[in-house]
């Protein structure tokens, strides 16, 4: 009669299914350790629990890299366009911010930009002229990243260009802030 003797060739089944769980139980402990806590009770959830929570803690991560893609997508448009515009990297971007006073039959505008940003002082001053108005006074200086762009524009008496004007000015600047908008 013949006995049937182990093979050994390698470990038996029940060697190699301890095996088996053993590294599956420290791969989870190590995924385990990778998730922060974020209750005392989370020790006490049942393995498929744990698993759950790993799973939305990694879904979770999954979508604040997305966001961060996206601002990141949006701040890189903000730097091709503030470099076409101005011909080179960009020195100080500061959004844009405008001030409209009328004082009779004087306009003044105070008009902040960041210190290459051109096009917007440009385009205040080509609106103010399509509004007919003269430009009695312009000026500018260089405070800390910002120019500071200061236009004193004669309009008409009792005339309502000064409400025209402030409003196409006010749009200028608010598209050009919705354009760099994260």
């Amino acid at each position: 009669m013949m006995e049937s003797k182990p093979s050994s060739s390698g470990p038996d089944r029940k060697t190699r299914e301890r095996n088996r769980r053993n590294q599956m139980k420290a791969l989870f402990s190590e995924l385990h350790s990778l998730v922060p806590s974020q209750s005392p009770t989370e020790s006490t959830l049942s393995l498929p629990d744990q698993l759950g929570e790993a799973a939305n803690y990694i879904k979770s991560l999954q979508v604040k890299v997305e966001k961060m893609r996206d601002q990141k997508e949006k701040l890189s448009k903000i730097e091709k366009i503030n470099t076409t515009m101005n011909n080179g990297p960009i020195i100080g971007f500061k959004s844009p911010d405008i001030k409209i006073w009328n004082t009779g039959s004087i306009l003044e505008v105070v008009l902040v930009t960041g210190l290459d940003d051109q096009f917007i002082f440009n385009e205040i001053v080509r609106v103010i002229h399509e509004e007919g108005a003269n430009i009695v006074n312009a000026s500018c200086s260089c405070v800390g990243d910002a120019m500071l762009h200061t236009i004193h524009a004669k309009i008409g008496d009792g005339d309502s260009s000064d409400e025209r004007i402030s409003e196409r000015l006010r749009k200028i600047v608010n598209d050009m802030l919705m354009e760099f908008q994260p």
